[in-house]
């Protein structure tokens, strides 16, 4: 029997980023959308009931799973009603504003006794997947500097969307950075330091619209960066250690496949072309090796169905909620880094 899942928001996130996904996976049925444009839901969903309110979503017995796709502000409110009717609970990255918000829901659904998870999607980016493949290889030998870079090229503020208005867990931090973050502590765990260095660097902008951070372990170097004002971007990966390097160019193509309707199972799905594919040099037998590795498949249906694992049979969730919870408290040592001029020791 399907799962039900019932969808909070039928934006760009809900739209492309959901639904599609959710439509690829036997196991689920969009049963509900809380949406105030039906005629674009039913577009793409046109057995799919749509409702006005939360409440209304809420009240539907048969929904299994509740997956919320609204702004930052509101994924905190949303979760606990959720967890409190008895659903699972999905909610789109960030996880909350505060990591004190994420704790109260974590011990919410302990209680209620349902599952909680954060759709943290770029874990199955193809270049981070290929990524994390290299380094279980040890081919870089001793890792020296991981960078990653997620920037874009929008020099014109947008004041309707709201994540470019002055509000909490509004920002380029919260959006992108959380996605680096959570590729990093995935990779490596929580690191000993954190600086953060957080602007305006667009005109008429009221959020932070660039970062660059620089996570201390160790051994090693870990440096998160992103901005708006990028025409031309540098490598998306850039790692170094004290055998090779690797640089990957590009990014993971699934997000634009799904605004142009490709779906997982498609021909090419996840896949890069070769001129994407990244660059290794390292050092074998004695021997100088460079060449091209070609970019492992993305696959975002991965965290759906890895998700249905744990609700069906009682597997791991894809992305823990503690997980979500530390890339939260991250953003926050970020946020005092910034204020206060300093590198923060992780406690």
């Amino acid at each position: 029997m399907a799962i039900q899942a019932g969808i909070i928001g039928y934006g760009l996130s809900g739209s492309v980023f959901h639904a599609p996904i959710l439509r690829s996976v036997p196991d689920y049925k969009v049963h509900t959308v809380v949406s105030s444009d039906p005629d674009k839901v039913h577009k793409d969903l046109p057995d799919t009931a749509v409702v006005d309110s939360v409440d209304e979503l809420l009240s539907v017995s048969e929904i299994d799973v509740v997956i919320i796709t609204s702004p930052n502000t509101t994924h905190y409110e949303y979760s606990r009603l959720a967890l409190e009717a008895g659903k699972h609970v999905v909610v789109e990255k960030p996880f909350t504003v505060t990591a004190a918000e994420a704790d109260e829901l974590i011990e919410l659904a302990k209680q209620k006794g349902v599952l909680l998870t954060v759709y943290h999607n770029r874990r199955w980016d193809n270049d981070f997947l290929t990524v994390r493949n290299l380094l279980e290889t040890g081919a870089l030998g001793k890792l020296s500097i991981y960078q990653s870079q997620f920037s874009r090229y929008r020099p014109e503020v947008q004041s309707e969307r709201w994540r470019e208005q002055a509000a909490p867990g509004s920002g380029i931090l919260y959006d992108l950075g959380s996605h680096l973050i959570d590729q990093a502590l995935f990779l490596f765990g929580l690191p000993e330091t954190l600086w953060a260095d957080l602007r305006i660097e667009r005109k008429g902008s009221k959020a932070h619209d660039y970062f660059h951070l620089v996570l201390g372990y160790a051994t090693f170097r870990v440096i998160l960066h992103s901005g708006s004002l990028v025409r031309q971007a540098g490598p998306k990966f850039e790692l170094h250690g004290d055998k090779g390097s690797f640089l990957k160019y590009g990014m993971d193509p699934q997000e634009g496949q799904l605004k142009q309707g490709m779906r997982p199972g498609d021909a090419g799905w996840g896949e890069d072309s070769p001129d994407q594919y990244g660059e290794l040099a390292t050092e074998l037998s004695g021997l100088a090796v460079q060449g091209e590795i070609e970019t492992l498949p993305g696959r975002y249906q991965a965290f759906y169905q890895g998700l249905a694992e744990a609700i069906l049979k009682g597997g791991a969730l894809p992305v823990q909620a503690e997980e979500a919870r530390n890339v939260i408290r991250m953003i926050e040592y970020a946020l005092q880094s910034h204020q206060e001029g300093r590198t923060i020791q992780i406690t």
